[in-house]
């Protein structure tokens, strides 16, 4: 699993001009799942975006992961052209991608594992042609795989 993960102010995403899903101060995740990902790589991504230090403490330094953020907010867009590959030519292939059959219900297992933690979730809607608005924080922006 790959996933793009950027610090927002707020984020929200839109299908056919309509809001979706949206979010205060948290993180966005763009997720990306290989064709050969299982439940076991989804547990690891989650568990690592779940611990992961981007967050501002009192002090100013990155100290606090989503666990540690009482309020803390998730938007979550599927993305499966965070495994399109661009090598050869200059069309993308998307072989690596998991097909969306496969690919949704480990979308949707990540997900329930970032709600099982106790973080408030928006997403997208998997596979919707949609248009994602944020405002990053910092900028910060990390490329996590599992």
């Amino acid at each position: 699993m790959r996933a793009v993960v950027q610090r927002v102010r707020q984020a929200r995403v839109e299908v056919a001009g309509s809001c979706v899903g949206q979010i205060g101060p948290g993180m966005l995740i763009l997720l990306g799942i290989h064709r050969e990902d299982g439940s076991a790589e989804v547990r690891v991504l989650a568990r690592r975006l779940l611990s992961l230090k981007i967050f501002e403490d009192a002090s100013g330094a990155m100290n606090q992961s989503l666990e540690e953020l009482p309020a803390a907010e998730v938007l979550c867009v599927s993305q499966f052209t965070l495994w399109g590959d661009t090598r050869k030519g200059r069309k993308p292939s998307w072989s690596r991608a998991a097909p969306a059959p496969r690919a949704e219900p480990l979308y949707l297992e990540f997900l329930e594992i970032l709600r099982e933690a106790g973080v408030g979730v928006a997403s997208g809607i998997f596979g919707a042609d949609m248009d994602v608005h944020l405002i990053n924080h910092g900028p910060m922006t990390l490329v996590v795989e599992s």
